[in-house]
């Protein structure tokens, strides 16, 4: 049985929102295992004048939770 942990994060981009998706995944991955399903709950953006100037998106990520880890 696969147990999922879920954790909420924040990414952006001056790109575009699915590069802000695609970096804050790339970025997370470093540091957490099994990353299994990505959520895009939110996305937003700041505007100056009027054009985008920057993209955010709130993603909850799932990951799954190694039952066979050897905690040192």
């Amino acid at each position: 049985m696969d147990i999922k942990k879920h954790l909420i994060i924040t990414g952006n981009s001056t790109i575009s929102w699915k590069d802000a998706i695609v970096k804050a995944i790339a970025e997370a991955s470093k540091t957490i295992d099994y990353l299994s399903e990505v959520k895009i709950i939110e996305q937003r953006a700041n505007i100056d004048g009027d054009k985008i100037s920057e993209y955010f998106v709130d993603l909850d990520l799932s990951f799954t939770i190694d039952v066979n880890r050897k905690n040192n």
